[in-house]
């Protein structure tokens, strides 16, 4: 970016920035209390349905889908609540803030989903030194239409690939992080987020002890590793939203991890071909460090990107 496009970013950030330079007193509480609330109205959805059946039978996903849906179509009536409460008046549309936009849509479906691709290399390298078919037998599976039709029948890959990712983002980075970012500015609310991602996780341990899935030390251990785990991962996706200002890359990136899975160490350790596997490891990490700026730079997306306009200190998060 050239010294006059610099000047003509920095003005016209100024200008968005105007309408959000004063903070409503008690816009913190109202701000937390906001998203405390949005985030037990999601996890509550998945307990209305009285049911003796585990979390992964059939039936048991159906009944979340409704009822999760249901939260996240009007998760948006508390960001517009929210605005009205407290009287900020944004330049951008509430659907904009959202990240439901067109400006840079393709650079934000490809980008962010490609720089976690990178940051998955070992793992990848792995499946594909494991996986029995060759390039051309996967590219044969993923054009055939019957392979997405199981897979579109299969409620848990429905749930783990497409409605969790989906309303998780829409609720906990979409509707969450304009509410947070006016108060707590972009780099504060990038890793308070989060927070309300992973205590949301916690009601897995209240199905675990009910079906007596390992000991109770176990289960708050794998609780424990769940909450940090999803918490850097809800920062991740949060970063690629105010970085990005769309929500499809978060529910991209989401998704993909899901299928994905946390990397296999243990198992990489024991690989014939463990140092060749570790090595690139090693080398999607350190691109992965060296790429996260470049690849979610906010001129890729439009800048200033709409969640960035709520705050008066944007900082370098924003630009």
């Amino acid at each position: 970016m050239n010294d006059d496009d610099g000047l003509m970013a920095s003005f016209h950030s100024r200008q968005l920035h105007a309408n959000v330079a004063s903070v409503p007193d008690g816009l913190c509480w109202v701000s937390i209390l906001s998203c405390l609330l949005l985030a037990c109205s999601y996890v509550g959805s998945l307990y209305v349905w009285k049911s003796d059946l585990p979390r992964d039978h059939p039936a048991v996903i159906k009944r979340r889908f409704t009822s999760v849906l249901i939260v996240s179509a009007l998760s948006p009536v508390f960001v517009w609540a929210w605005k009205d409460f407290t009287g900020i008046q944004p330049g951008p549309s509430l659907l904009a803030l959202m990240g439901i936009r067109l400006e840079g849509l393709i650079p934000a479906i490809v980008l962010p989903l490609l720089l976690t691709m990178v940051l998955f290399l070992g793992p990848l390298i792995q499946l594909a030194m494991d996986c029995p078919w060759g390039f051309i037998d996967g590219i044969k599976v993923v054009v055939d239409p019957c392979f997405w039709s199981l897979c579109l029948s299969d409620m848990r890959w429905l749930r783990n690939q497409v409605v969790a990712p989906l309303t998780e983002e829409l609720v906990f980075r979409a509707c969450m992080l304009p509410m947070l970012v006016p108060c707590a500015g972009p780099s504060t609310a990038i890793f308070t987020c989060p927070l309300f991602f992973g205590v949301a996780h916690f009601h897995h341990v209240i199905e675990l002890l009910r079906f007596r899935q390992g000991t109770v030390s176990g289960i708050f251990l794998s609780a424990v590793f769940q909450f940090s785990y999803t918490a850097v991962f809800g920062a991740y996706t949060a970063f690629i939203f105010i970085r990005t200002g769309h929500l499809v890359g978060p529910v991209l990136c989401h998704s993909f991890c899901n299928y994905m899975g946390f990397p296999a160490l243990s198992t990489a350790l024991d690989h014939p071909h463990r140092l060749t596997i570790l090595s690139f490891y090693v080398l999607g990490v350190v691109l992965f460090f060296l790429l996260i700026f470049p690849m979610t730079d906010p001129l890729f997306y439009g800048f200033p990107t709409p969640v960035c306009t709520l705050t008066s200190t944007p900082g370098s998060i924003c630009s």
